[in-house]
């Protein structure tokens, strides 16, 4: 494995420092180590201001203890150049006389200053925080860990984009977890500075009075000297790495720019840059202090004021511009124009009138509607109904809506806001006063009421519904009737791998061995097209494998799902315990539709007479009115090879008319009360 420089610089920092504690260096050296030290510590703490995120040093507390280990190492070197020969280095040397001002008394006073401020304020602070920030993020690790799956689980992330986010929590509970030991350190290193320096004194004057032949007060006039300039030369880089560890603890893991941020933050509102100037302006005049620099003082921060406020009226206009010409540039892009060209499956659409009962802030539930319409359809056929989009239109009426199904209208209806919709359930014999109307969904007879009539029209009978009920029973029929054609392929195939992940031996065999993903959906619409439900999609599915091998006729293959579906069917047309009323077909007549059956490529087709047909007809009407007049659905019932050519037949003129073979009724009690024939 190869060994990189960097390897080899890291571990010779090392080695010398552990050198240091041992072999007596001379003092040229130890000048060189100690601008090195200075040279680190002032590059850590430019690294801290300036790293965007705290895990871009993550290695820090690291730093920390090897920064540490060379400065106490260097302290002792020094000690012992001091204590053996009273030279300890020009470096040395100059920070005692220079930094010190050559005075014993200033020299010790600059000192004590330094240590306070290191030991009580950075440090103590930087230990407190980084103990808290710890407990934090430790205990918010469960609910970032929550979010992540949760946006996992919607979609909004993939799966390499959870893996680095929990990556970078742990990252992140790891480092402040370290800080909060590795600030020991630095309160460690100033507590040794103060000791060494302690030690270094007591230990010259004893060194100068026994070995160097001085009295006590040149001793201590020279080797306190030395012992504070080493004090002061170990302590500003000490300094220097306990303000990095206060700046990244207190960073808090933002990702900003250090400088810019707190510039931005503190000169970035220029009505506290006013009132800022205009203090220090009143202060220079109106009390004793120095006019001159507290008028132009305040003179400054009033023309930086002005200055940030048209900064940011540029930056707000600029802001305006890009905006516009994004804006318009997105519309001259040509995927727009591609984009114009696809079509909601589902478009309710209303008037202004209308707005209040979709808008929430107005405390209108539409929308919550729309949302259980959905709901409900899902549970009842089995089928995910597409997004409804919901949008005002302004060339409507104001009380008007219309639904569209692909871009095209297929019904429209009218409301009253405020009012409510009284419909006769049949039995009811005496009139209410209102305004007279159509119910839209079923096209009964009803009426618009007000507020006040509603208790009492709900007394003598009525049916009586609110403006949002209307709607969205409108929009729950008219999907009903189309939700055949809004099954598409993608549909079809997100219910074929649900399906797989619980049969995969079942989905394996059928598709695409034995039916194709059209022919599936071909079924399933036939399915959809006469209400019957396609939650079952095991039995669906089992059915059509046992079958696709015979035949791949899609009318045929419908016919054999709905026997397997019989007891579904017959509890949907034929509640338990009570008989039913159906109309039958005439036998004649059912040898006759089957003579007429042609069978080509495109599958079968009818070629009964016109007269004929028209006689059928005529005779479905009227046997099937028997049926309404008792209040029944109309419900004609077949042998089984004949059902779906009939269906075919009558599905034109009657649409809600349902029709069931004997093959489908599962142990219902029948009762007939007519029969078709012509």
């Amino acid at each position: 494995m190869k060994i990189s420089r960097s390897d080899i610089g890291v571990a010779l920092y090392l080695i010398c420092a552990l050198i240091f504690f041992i072999v007596p260096i001379p003092s040229f050296l130890l000048d060189i180590c100690l601008a090195l030290n200075m040279a680190v510590a002032f590059t850590v703490l430019f690294n801290s201001m300036f790293a965007k995120e705290v895990l871009d040093m993550s290695f820090y507390p690291t730093m920390l203890l090897f920064t540490t280990l060379f400065r106490i190492s260097l302290n002792v070197s020094s000690t012992r150049l001091i204590l053996s020969t009273g030279s300890p280095g020009n470096v040395v040397e100059t920070f005692g006389s220079f930094v010190g001002g050559g005075d014993l008394v200033m020299g010790t006073i600059v000192f004590i200053i330094l240590i306070i401020i290191q030991f009580m304020v950075i440090n103590k602070g930087s230990e407190r925080v980084a103990e808290v920030t710890a407990r934090f993020t430790l205990d918010a690790m469960p609910g970032k860990q929550m979010a992540i799956d949760a946006d996992l689980n919607t979609g909004a992330i993939t799966d390499d984009e959870a893996k680095k986010r929990r990556d970078k929590i742990q990252e992140e509970s790891s480092f402040f977890g370290s800080m909060d030991g590795a600030v020991k350190y630095v309160k460690g290193d100033a507590t040794a500075g103060l000791i060494i320096t302690a030690v270094n004194i007591v230990g010259g004057i004893i060194m100068g009075m026994t070995r160097g032949g001085m009295d006590f007060q040149e001793a201590l006039q020279r080797y306190a000297i030395l012992t504070i300039g080493d004090g002061l030369v170990s302590q500003i880089p000490s300094l220097a790495i306990s303000l990095a560890t206060g700046i990244l603890v207190t960073k808090g893991g933002k990702e900003a720019d250090f400088g810019n941020v707190i510039v931005k933050q503190l000169f970035g509102i220029p009505r506290a840059l006013y009132i800022t100037g205009g203090i220090l302006t009143f202060l220079g005049i109106f009390t004793p202090l120095n006019l001159l620099l507290f008028v132009c003082f305040g003179a400054v921060f009033i023309v930086c004021g002005r200055m940030m406020a048209n900064t940011l009226e540029e930056a707000k206009v600029e802001a305006q511009v890009d905006e516009t010409e994004a804006e318009a540039e997105e519309i001259r892009k040509p995927e727009n124009v591609v984009s114009l060209l696809q079509v909601d499956p589902i478009e309710l659409e209303f008037g202004y009138g209308i707005i209040p009962l979709a808008d929430v802030n107005q405390g209108g539930d539409l929308l919550d509607r729309v949302v259980m319409i959905r709901r409900q359809i899902a549970l009842e056929l089995g089928t995910v109904v597409p997004i409804i989009r919901l949008r005002d239109n302004i060339q409507l009426n104001p009380n008007q809506y219309i639904i569209k199904i692909k871009g095209i209208q297929v019904s429209e209806g009218e409301i009253l806001f405020d009012h409510y919709m009284a419909m006769n359930p049949g039995y009811v014999e005496e009139e209410i006063g209102g305004i007279k109307t159509t119910e839209p969904s079923f096209g009964l007879p009803a009426t618009w009421i007000t507020e006040s009539q509603r208790e009492y029209a709900e007394s003598k009978g009525y049916t009586v519904v609110d403006p949002p009920s209307i709607i969205a029973t409108h929009l729950t029929e008219v999907i009903r009737q189309h939700i055949a054609e809004l099954l598409t392929r993608q549909d079809v195939q997100n219910l074929v791998n649900n399906l797989k992940e619980s049969n995969p031996s079942l989905v394996d065999e059928l598709t695409p061995k034995l039916l194709g993903l059209g022919e599936i959906q071909k079924v399933l619409q036939n399915l959809l097209k006469e209400g019957i439900s396609i939650r079952d999609l095991l039995t669906i599915f089992e059915t059509l494998a046992d079958n696709a091998v015979i035949s791949r006729d899609t009318d045929i293959l419908t016919e054999y799902v709905r026997q397997s579906l019989k007891r579904a069917i017959s509890a949907k047309y034929f509640p338990a315990g009570e008989p039913t009323s159906v109309v039958t077909l005439d036998p004649k007549i059912e040898q006759e539709i089957m003579a007429s059956v042609k069978q080509s490529e495109q599958g079968a087709y009818l070629t009964l007479d016109p007269e004929r047909t028209r006689a059928i007809l005529k005779s479905v009407e009227t046997e099937t009115r028997k049926l309404e007049d008792l209040g029944r659905s109309p419900i004609v019932i077949t042998s089984p090879i004949v059902r779906m050519y009939f269906k075919k037949l009558t599905e034109e003129t009657f649409r809600d008319l349902i029709i069931v073979s004997y093959n489908e009724v599962d142990g219902a009690e029948l009762q007939s009360v007519g029969m078709i024939t012509a």
